[in-house]
């Protein structure tokens, strides 16, 4: 069980790798061993996740979710197989994570009466100061 909240955790099962070949670092072995890791995870059949975290996953995830609802995250930042599966799990985890804060709702709030009379009393001062600024109107 892979745990990524205090209420949300992912079973093992739920997320399988391939092994494929990456560019970089690795000399001649970039060539001969597959050291890329390619996870994927099933968001929207997943049993493990609430249906608002769910939502806001597929949101989230933009061109790494394919159509058919699986993410696929590939990872090949490192020379080891091992160590690009766990820089893949550790980016889902951060994505289902970034998923599972719920939003605040905002209360659309207008401007009072007095709130409005007040600025308005302010731009017509300030405009009164400016006025006084310009020299008396020229005849032509």
């Amino acid at each position: 069980m892979i745990e990524i909240t205090d209420t949300i955790g992912l079973d093992e099962a739920e997320i399988s790798f391939t092994f494929i070949r990456a560019g970089g670092p690795g000399g001649q072995n970039v060539n001969k061993v597959s050291s890329a890791a390619q996870l994927r995870f099933d968001a929207r059949h997943s049993p493990s996740l609430p249906p608002y975290v769910r939502a806001r996953l597929e949101k989230l995830a933009g061109s790494k979710l394919t159509t058919a609802g699986e993410i696929v995250i590939t990872a090949n930042r490192f020379r080891t197989q091992d160590a690009n599966r766990e820089d893949a799990t550790n980016r889902l985890i951060e994505m289902i994570k970034a998923a599972s804060i719920k939003q605040k709702y905002r209360v659309p709030t207008k401007a009072s009466k007095a709130q409005k009379k007040k600025r308005l009393e302010a731009k017509g001062h300030r405009s009164g100061i400016k006025a006084m600024r310009r020299g008396p109107a020229r005849d032509d």
